[in-house]
């Protein structure tokens, strides 16, 4: 059961994300700074392309640690037909590259868990933990480099039209679903996550 405070904290974090897909990006910029007070800077990135960029890293060092960690039991699921560790690790490689392409117009490519089965999944652990790091710098730049026009461009994903921000925050929030998933799998295998010890 989720206790009241963590349904709280889900609920503000979903508004959040609701308005941010609903808000123009050009609307967003320099709106993060003038949310200081007083003579204390504020401390957020000055824009949402800095804001996604950041917490592309993060999410990049927190999977990268995960599958360090996790080596060996990349096999291991909770239970059958569920996603492995490797699975999971596999579909986060294929979404940074999926996303980077959509924002990029260079097209995505299928499978790696999202249904297309095109893309092999990677076992050997020295080999994932890569692919994790680079599809994630390469992400992470892709971010970078969008303009506030670029956000506001018109993208299709999953059959749906949306903006360049808007996926890019759609799965960007599901990496923090699968973040929390991930975790709980190390923790079910007794394994710490790097960041907790």
């Amino acid at each position: 059961m989720i206790a009241r405070r963590d349904t709280r904290r889900f609920i503000s974090a979903a508004a959040v994300g609701a308005v941010l897909l609903s808000t123009p990006a050009s609307a967003q910029q320099g709106g993060a700074a003038a949310a200081g007070t007083g003579s204390q800077p504020a401390a957020a990135p000055t824009n949402i392309q800095t804001a996604l960029a950041n917490d592309v890293g993060t999410l990049s060092d927190k999977f990268v640690g995960l599958a360090m960690v996790m080596a060996g039991k990349y096999e291991w699921r909770p239970g059958p037909g569920v996603r492995s560790v490797g699975d999971v690790f596999n579909l986060i490689v294929m979404e940074n590259k999926m996303l980077a392409g959509l924002l990029t117009g260079t097209g995505a490519p299928g499978g790696g868990g999202m249904g297309g089965g095109r893309d092999k999944q990677i076992t050997e652990p020295t080999e994932l933990q890569e692919a994790l790091r680079s599809s994630y710098a390469a992400l992470k730049e892709t971010l970078s480099r969008l303009s506030t026009a670029d956000l506001n461009g018109t993208v299709n994903m999953f059959g749906r039209d949306t903006t360049k921000q808007g996926a890019a925050l759609m799965l960007i929030f599901d990496q923090h679903e699968h973040l929390g998933q991930s975790i709980a799998y190390a923790r079910s295998n007794n394994v710490v996550p790097p960041w907790s010890k």
